[in-house]
């Protein structure tokens, strides 16, 4: 039995402007932002974002969908219900936690077919990553799937770059490295070493940056995570770094990262698995080869030096910064993993 899991940054999903369900301090925060945001402008977003996940897969859309940039639980039960109805084979609960500490109240969560996965809530935890000015969150759960197998699933969105990479910014990405390298060896000591794990998200910085490498464990060589005897992660993304894609004009172009940056290409949306996932004798196994950027051809830019069609958002003027054909800054991200059909 084969699982599809996937991540997406989803760009700000935010609930209409004046939503009811909006914290008063997040409401101020984001008031010019969110000026024009309207209920259409949202639900046209939703049915971007949901006409994208629900191509995956073949078309039967992902098992597990990790995402990130979400404001509150509304906008993920909205996309839900798309893909329900998208998808009436599926059945997407959702997973999640309000952020009490994010300036702008986004969320890392995760949207599960309820007739693949289960969600262990009592093994759900939402771990902090602070800084001065904020906070991302990181989303640990553990599923079961259909045949009763574990696995232990990260989502992650760590601290933005604003303040410059290599000076104020970078400290920050590096302690969500220890964060997540640290409860990844929480997890294997709580729930033993043959406990699969995948962590997946915006890093927020490149493959071979230090957060990734030296503080989260994440590594290029697949040979030092199988036969090392500290919890390291096996980083897929390396196996992406070039991807050719069709774009929208129907051209065949390379994409060299998941969002493009003042024409830079960034690899920040990476997949990382524990010794375990490589391992042929786990009843949960990674398909290495199938690690990859979803880039649909309407999704991708005909630009060579830009990325992904954003959706954006008003900030203030809906004419000039919506554009109602786009998506996300960001692709999305995706694997499979092989089940065994049993309990040994």
């Amino acid at each position: 039995m084969r699982y599809v899991l996937a991540f997406w940054n989803l760009e700000n999903l935010f609930a209409p402007e004046g939503h009811p369900d909006r914290e008063p301090w997040i409401a101020n925060a984001v008031k010019d932002d969110l000026k024009g945001w309207t209920a259409a402008l949202f639900n046209t977003k939703i049915a971007q974002l949901a006409s994208v996940i629900a191509e995956m897969n073949g078309g039967k859309g992902p098992d597990l969908l990790g995402v990130c940039e979400v404001e509150m639980k509304f906008c993920l039960a909205q996309l839900a219900g798309a893909l329900n109805a998208a998808l009436p084979a599926r059945r997407y609960g959702i997973v999640h936690a309000d952020s009490t500490k994010d300036r702008r109240g986004i969320d890392t969560a995760f949207l599960y077919d309820g007739n693949t996965l289960t969600p262990n809530l009592k093994e759900f935890f939402s771990h902090f990553v602070l800084r001065r000015t904020g906070t991302r969150d990181i989303s640990q759960v553990t599923f079961t799937t259909l045949p009763g197998h574990e696995f232990v699933a990260f989502a992650n969105h760590w601290p933005s770059r604003s303040g410059g990479h290599h000076t104020l910014s970078a400290g920050f990405r590096m302690t969500a490295g220890e964060t997540l390298g640290y409860w990844h060896s929480r997890v294997l000591e709580e729930k033993g070493e043959s406990t699969p794990v995948i962590a997946f998200g915006d890093f927020n910085d490149d493959p071979a940056d230090p957060s990734l490498m030296l503080h989260a464990l994440a590594v290029r060589e697949r040979d030092d995570v199988v036969f090392g005897n500290i919890p390291l992660f096996y980083n897929l993304a390396w196996t992406y770094l070039r991807q050719s894609v069709t774009n929208a004009a129907g051209r065949t172009r390379d994409l060299y990262g998941t969002l493009y940056y003042e024409d830079d290409a960034n690899l920040f949306d990476q997949i990382l698995v524990s010794k375990r996932l490589l391992s042929k004798a786990s009843p949960v196994r990674v398909l290495e080869d199938t690690a990859r950027i979803v880039a649909p051809a309407r999704m991708v830019s005909t630009s060579k030096n830009e990325g992904p069609i954003r959706f954006g958002l008003p900030r203030g003027n809906a004419a000039r910064n919506v554009n109602i054909s786009g998506f996300s800054d960001h692709f999305p991200v995706s694997v499979e993993i092989e089940v065994d059909d049993a309990i040994a």
